[in-house]
């Protein structure tokens, strides 16, 4: 599986850029939790010209998809918490949204646990949606909600003429606002994001030669970063956002190497004949993770960077990869192989206990991470196509994103936005 990965960075970007206002992802709800919160969301009533996007269904979806809430309409009588509000029309393309977040159990004065006001206009409907329900979300369960983040990920597009279309695209939480951001005949590969979710980094081909770009989410610009000869694969950005870490062949062995994308100077961690590949990089930026085959197979190792101290840090199954940190630094989420099946598993650094998430047998690309810890992405096989999967890392939940038109792969769960 290694050597196919290094393969696939070799491989070879006609730009054809489309459109789509719809969601290309389908969320779907494979697997929630037993003592999901009870909550009802009444509709909003709306005063003035109907918009298309209905603010009460869209967080009604939100905390259904999440797992961690069982969602009725306007049935209060099934449960103590209950979402109201109305939508109000305040000028040409102006809307006024507000709701109520009400403890039913509380007296008058205590039942209001959230109220919030806000005026947008008609193409902001669904982004203050995911952010009320990242309100309610947070109100309840505590935690910070992800539903106003966005995803990375590439879409495959097979044509009857037996050719591959690869598109960068990012997409709301919830699969809805695709945006392409880059197309070709040629894959495109290791989407990541900034830290400040402004930019992507990814790996393209230009000229049957693997690159490493970076682009502006907003304007689509980018900005070419390496093409060495040989690999130029796996981008990931430091906690900071002023350096990316990489893998380079320079027609030798894979390395991992760290570029200052203030000054342009590149430093080598990595100096061996081992595949050192998928860097990652903690928190704190005090460390790198990285997949090298120099115990023979696939494992996960961890380097120092004040002394480039080297590490192994995974044992369980004969193939470890793809490793990125939780966000509070203390467990890593990496794609293990035992028994020639593939799944997520977690990894606490502190106790070395191992948890497996999925059970699919085939959940074989790049989990990524929810900027609140909560959630895994990755890619899946499911029903003959290339799919996204999410999964709790308590293991306790489990949805499924099929492409509606394509495949798609590759995912990359960007920071907090807002």
């Amino acid at each position: 599986m290694m050597r196919k990965y290094i393969a696939m960075l070799c491989m070879g970007i006609a730009m054809f850029i489309t459109s789509s206002a719809f969601a290309i992802l389908n969320l779907e709800l494979t697997r929630g939790i037993a003592g999901a919160v009870p909550i009802a969301v009444h509709p909003f009533p709306v005063q003035g010209d109907m918009p298309r996007e209905d603010v009460a269904a869209i967080i009604s979806n939100d905390l259904r998809n999440s797992g961690r809430f069982k969602v009725y309409g306007d049935d209060s009588k099934k449960t103590d918490t209950k979402v109201v509000g109305r939508v109000l029309q305040v000028g040409d393309n102006k809307y006024q949204v507000s709701f109520q977040l009400v403890d039913a159990l509380k007296d008058a004065e205590q039942s209001v646990l959230l109220t919030r006001n806000y005026t947008v206009p008609y193409s902001e409907l669904r982004s203050v949606a995911h952010h009320i329900s990242d309100l309610i979300f947070q109100q309840i369960t505590g935690m910070r909600g992800v539903f106003s983040t966005r995803l990375a990920y590439i879409v495959l597009q097979h044509l009857p003429n037996g050719q591959t279309r690869h598109i960068l695209e990012i997409s709301d939480q919830d699969g809805y606002n695709a945006k392409p951001l880059l197309a070709s005949y040629e894959p495109i590969m290791s989407p990541a994001w900034a830290p400040n979710g402004r930019k992507i980094a990814y790996v393209s081909f230009e000229n049957r030669h693997t690159a490493i770009y970076i682009q502006d989410v907003a304007t689509g610009a980018r900005r070419l970063v390496s093409q060495v000869p040989g690999i130029n694969g796996a981008p990931a950005w430091s906690p900071n956002g002023n350096k990316l870490a990489l893998v380079l062949s320079k027609n030798v062995s894979p390395n991992i190497y760290v570029l200052d994308l203030m000054t342009g100077q590149m430093m080598q961690l990595t100096n061996d004949y081992y595949i050192n590949t998928e860097p990652s990089w903690s928190p704190d930026g005090k460390s790198i993770v990285f997949t090298s085959n120099r115990s023979g197979n696939p494992q996960i190792y961890k380097m120092n960077l004040a002394d480039r101290a080297v590490s192994r840090v995974t044992y369980e199954g004969k193939y470890n990869a793809r490793a990125s940190y939780t966000p509070d630094g203390n467990r890593l989420v990496v794609l293990n192989q035992d028994s020639g099946l593939f799944n997520i598993g977690t990894l606490d650094l502190d106790t070395g206990m191992f948890r497996i998430l999925t059970n699919s047998g085939s959940d074989s690309q790049s989990p990524t991470m929810a900027p609140n810890g909560a959630m895994v992405l990755f890619g899946t096989w499911y029903k003959g196509q290339n799919v996204l999967g999410m999964a709790a890392t308590d293991g306790s939940i489990q949805l499924r994103l099929p492409a509606r038109n394509g495949e798609v792969q590759d995912p990359a769960w960007s920071p907090f936005l807002s």
